[in-house]
């Protein structure tokens, strides 16, 4: 076989190219390789949103039946939140966090590969409904009784279980990877006070998916009894109790919700100093704001289920806590602003991305605070309201961060800068389409909308098909990034970028690692002082 060299410094192995790659345990490969495994799951979940918004784009049924179009919002949430956004941003921290600290690589480096390569096999289960008479459809949060034998009958959802239950397994493997990482192997000097804030936030959010991913592990596990052994967990007619799944998905999916925006919190922090050529205003304020939220957003799963009846005291108390946790992500806030105001602000690509996340997420967030008004939720509950809301929180305030966090170390992870003018146009286009798309759906939920339904009353017409130009012009955006980040991976074009492209970024991996990082990243653990 041809002999291949990995990297600058990097030692050559007998052996073809693609056997490294699949056999690495290479923390910023591997990394790469959750970074590729995401898109290829992102780029599927959108076209299924491209089919949704076909056909809500007019009133009736004009290119799916009902079937069908349950299984495509099922897998489109799913793959979103399980297969793209998390282990993305469990690509960046596998990359950046080891070069952060200082750490020649991640402390279990078999058990990182390990906890990558079960990723693609859990979203393959997930999606191999579609081979077997039909994929899951009862929905990303899979509400019991919907996803019991009688009303989901098939293969579907039991791939969906597996798979899922497969890909949360790699997810509590790598958080054991990464808190043994932080803890044990930062280079000395670099005390907790002195990581990154983009640490910080892998460090929380790692805690919470370590914490909360058992949960819905155990509830996959009790769901995939309910249907095939005859168990009784969640399955009214057997005396089950169906709002027993909700508060254990809940118990999870809201700590979920920080699990997939702390780390894009992070890359704000990371950037905003840089381009405005200032130091972080607050450090140990957004530190410690970031820990309240992680702390408190294990008390407010409630408050999606204020329409289930739980009763006033439940309610107010969760209407309570969930007013609380926009306080500490308020001061983040704040201190954003801080560091911007006064700085001698420079409006590159990843800035424009940055700031526009944080504008979206403002948006997105007060939204949410609507929901801590009882009588309010009850309106609100599955209607499009709430699909506005979480995506202004999760597309706008995470994907945003993460191409924002992309187009800032590209020149690291490559050597090349991207396109400039292109990133320009990529993020405008992508602001322009997303606000076009989601903003209506405040209207359409106010005005009594439902959500997961693939046809509605000629009064919603208008607003929807707004909506679905919106969503096509989004969806061949990102087609302007796929060509921007290809042209500097694959082809190779683009100015080289030297060590430190970016004046002011004055982390290790700027200060002490050429750009792309050696395959041994540091030859002499570096001092931090």
């Amino acid at each position: 076989m041809a002999t291949t060299t990995l990297a600058p410094g990097s030692r050559t192995y007998g052996r073809s190219w693609v056997l490294d790659w699949l056999t690495t345990v290479d923390h910023k490969r591997i990394g790469v390789l959750y970074i590729i495994n995401s898109f290829v799951f992102f780029f599927f979940a959108g076209l299924l949103a491209l089919v949704i918004r076909s056909e809500l784009a007019v009133p009736g049924l004009q290119f799916v039946d009902e079937s069908t179009f349950n299984q495509a919002f099922t897998m489109h949430g799913t793959l979103m939140i399980f297969l793209f956004i998390v282990p993305m941003f469990s690509g960046f921290a596998n990359y950046i966090v080891p070069l952060m600290i200082g750490a020649p690589d991640m402390a279990f480096p078999r058990v990182n590969a390990l906890s990558f390569w079960m990723l693609p096999l859990g979203g393959a289960l997930i999606v191999s409904g579609y081979l077997v008479g039909g994929a899951a459809a009862g929905g990303w949060t899979g509400y019991n009784p919907l996803t019991q034998q009688r009303f989901a009958p098939g293969d579907g959802t039991d791939l969906w279980i597996m798979g899922l239950a497969v890909v949360g397994t790699a997810s509590i493997l790598g958080s054991v990877n990464f808190l043994t990482t932080i803890f044990k192997m930062r280079a000395p000097g670099m005390t907790l006070f002195r990581m990154p804030i983009f640490v910080w936030t892998v460090l929380v959010t790692q805690t919470l998916i370590l914490l909360a991913t058992p949960v819905i592990t155990a509830a996959l596990i009790a769901l995939f009894i309910d249907r095939n052994y005859g168990g009784s967990f969640f399955d009214p007619s057997v005396g089950g109790d169906p709002v027993l799944w909700q508060h254990l998905f809940w118990f999870f999916g809201h700590p979920e919700v920080y699990i997939v925006i702390l780390p894009a919190l992070g890359v704000v922090s990371e950037i905003l100093p840089v381009f405005s050529r200032k130091p972080l205003f607050g450090y140990q304020f957004i530190v410690f704001s970031g820990i309240a939220i992680g702390f408190i957003g294990f008390g407010v799963w409630v408050h999606h289920m204020f329409a289930t009846g739980l009763g006033p005291v439940a309610n107010t108390a969760f209407g309570i806590t969930t007013a609380i946790i926009a306080i500490p992500t308020g001061i983040k806030i704040f201190n954003w602003m801080g560091t911007m105001y006064g700085g001698d602000l420079r409006f590159d690509t990843p800035m424009l991305y940055a700031v526009g996340a944080v504008a979206m997420f403002v948006i997105g967030g007060l939204s949410g605070v609507t929901h801590s008004i009882v009588p309010s939720d009850y309106q609100q509950t599955d209607t499009y309201y709430i699909v506005a809301h979480f995506h202004y929180v999760l597309v706008a305030g995470s994907l945003f961060s993460l191409f924002a966090g992309v187009y800032f170390w590209v020149p690291k992870w490559t050597g090349r800068m991207y396109d400039e003018t292109l990133g320009k146009w990529h993020f405008w286009l992508s602001m322009i389409f997303f606000n076009i798309t989601f903003f209506p759906m405040h209207f359409l939920g106010l005005a009594g909308m439902p959500r997961r339904i693939p046809d509605y009353a000629l009064q919603f017409a208008e607003f929807n098909e707004i909506a679905s130009i919106g969503a096509f012009g989004f969806g061949l955006s990102q087609l302007l990034f796929l060509w921007i980040i290809l042209k500097v991976t694959v082809l190779g074009r683009g100015e080289k970028a030297g060590q430190r492209p970016w004046e002011g970024a004055d982390t290790l991996e700027w200060t002490h690692l050429p750009s792309p990082p050696p395959y041994h990243s540091f030859t002499e653990q570096p001092v931090v002082k």
